[in-house]
């Protein structure tokens, strides 16, 4: 882990992408939410093994269905020049027929998915929350492995949908849903 920018305090607000560009790249993930930073260390292997089985499924799924394109972080989302948030994983949709090539160009979120870290708590669960409720994304997963669950929020939600046993997702009506077996899912990422 590697320390933060002196000039990188986190909680700090009047933040923009143009002083993002600035910080060095020392292991932390810097992310600004209305200009707040916050600064979260570079994520333990547990935390990239949980991500990268949630991509396997995503993605296979996403491509037999030809609903979108899967990305895993780092890889920025710019909502404006006072917001840009580094999602641990995310869906776009495809355009015209093909996975977008920049941000700009997919414009919107399907899925969003952090997975909880010690430090990542309050982002994950409250400013992230807010953000992608309000960005109207379909749907915001936060993956807690320790206690093995995923809570599920959606635009106007008051209150997580806490999910323990199957999840499921269906972007689209007309496609069968994906359903992840969360017992297995997290036995993978655990390694038992």
């Amino acid at each position: 882990m590697g320390m933060a920018h002196p000039i990188a305090k986190a909680g700090t607000r009047g933040w923009t992408a143009e002083m993002l560009d600035e910080l060095p790249d020392d292991g932390n993930r810097y992310e600004i939410i209305d200009g707040e930073l916050f600064v979260t260390p570079s994520p333990t292997w547990r935390h990239g093994d949980a991500a990268m089985e949630l991509f396997r499924l995503l993605d296979s799924y996403v491509r037999a269905h030809a609903l979108g394109h899967v990305k895993v972080a780092p890889q920025d989302v710019v909502y404006s020049r006072r917001t840009v948030v580094v999602p641990d994983l995310f869906v776009v949709p495809l355009v015209g027929g093909r996975k977008p090539r920049t941000w700009a160009e997919a414009g919107r979120l399907l899925l969003a998915v952090e997975v909880l870290s010690p430090g990542s708590q309050r982002a994950d669960r409250w400013a992230k929350r807010v953000l992608y409720q309000r960005e109207n994304v379909p749907e915001y997963w936060i993956v807690d492995v320790d206690a093995r669950l995923v809570e599920r929020w959606r635009p106007g939600d008051e209150r997580p949908e806490i999910v323990g046993d199957r999840l499921e997702w269906q972007p689209e009506a007309s496609r069968p849903a994906l359903a992840i077996d969360l017992a297995k899912y997290f036995a993978e990422v655990i390694g038992e």
